[in-house]
């Protein structure tokens, strides 16, 4: 059993910062420069919706407000292994408070269109972390080159 810390100490991480919009092309461009072309298409999409999560129900469409991501790309053995977080700078809306999440489910939206997001997020990556009192996520996917991505 291989054990990888939330947010690998030691490693050089790339920061970016940008204002709450959802024109997001060229900072998901960057996002992925990294990844092999193969897997390029699956990582963007799992990064738009998690983007998209944190401008809409994160910053509540406030451009004003910023997201924040670090990212990081790993080697172990022959795995590449991409790490991105992505903070927004939260809402005050009640509907995110934690006595409105259900079931124990730590993800702050639970109706049945923003769902779907987090459904995507646990498809493509291996680690998904949402952390409420930061309103941080935490995204990881190991890239084996021997593994086929969900999406060609």
């Amino acid at each position: 059993m291989i054990v990888t810390p939330v947010r690998p100490m030691g490693r050089k991480w790339r920061n970016l910062s940008f204002s709450s919009t959802l024109y997001l092309a060229p900072v998901l461009d960057l996002l992925v420069s990294e990844a092999p072309l193969l897997w390029q298409p699956e990582l963007r999409l799992g990064l738009q919706e998690a983007l998209v999560n944190a401008v809409k129900h994160g910053n509540s469409l406030d451009p004003c407000k910023q997201i924040n991501v670090s990212f990081t790309k790993l080697h172990q053995d022959s795995t590449q292994i991409y790490w991105w977080i992505i903070q927004d700078q939260g809402s005050d809306r009640q509907d995110d408070s934690p006595e409105h999440r259900k079931n124990g489910d730590p993800t702050p939206c639970h109706d049945l269109e923003c769902g779907r997001g987090f459904y995507i997020l646990r498809k493509i990556f291996e680690q998904v972390t949402w952390d409420y009192e930061r309103h941080q996520l935490t995204l990881c996917k190991r890239i084996d080159p021997k593994a086929k991505p969900l999406i060609d």
